[in-house]
């Protein structure tokens, strides 16, 4: 399971014309899901986005995380993470898993940040929709987060 991580100023997501999450300061998660991932990977990279610090402090150091600064996240599955460009010209998926076994660990992933953070303070786009997503990268500061 990998996490591509956006500090954001803002960002929402957008689904036939709904907008379906907004938030301000926070992170845009975009969460992909391999074939050996399991619940406890799920758990092992929820419990990391709330406290990784990515956030400055007054000494323009990354030393606050989304708890310190009151932060919201958006969490956005996205199986192009698993893309394989090493052939060819169009992207091979099959690192990426199946609906059946990436849709419960994504919502996994929401349930823990959910009990972390708050209903509030996370929001999602919707699984296997397509959807359009809008942000504003403050740093800009990008961050891949492994559950190995």
């Amino acid at each position: 399971m990998k996490a591509w991580i956006q500090r954001v100023s803002h960002a929402s997501v957008t689904i036939d014309g709904e907008r379906v999450a907004e938030i301000g300061q926070g992170y845009l998660v975009l969460l992909g899901v391999t074939h050996t991932d399991t619940p406890a990977a799920a758990d092992k990279i929820a419990a990391r986005i709330p406290v990784l610090r990515l956030f400055t402090d007054a000494n323009d150091q990354m030393n606050l995380s989304l708890e310190d600064v009151g932060g919201s996240v958006i969490v956005v599955s996205q199986f192009t993470l698993y893309a394989d460009t090493a052939h060819g010209r169009r992207p091979g998926f099959s690192a990426a898993a199946r609906p059946e076994l990436a849709e419960p660990l994504y919502e996994r992933v929401v349930a823990r940040l959910r009990e972390q953070l708050g209903d509030a303070r996370v929001g999602t786009g919707r699984f296997g929709a397509h959807m359009k997503v809008e942000l504003l990268n403050d740093g800009p500061v990008s961050i891949e987060l492994l559950a190995d």
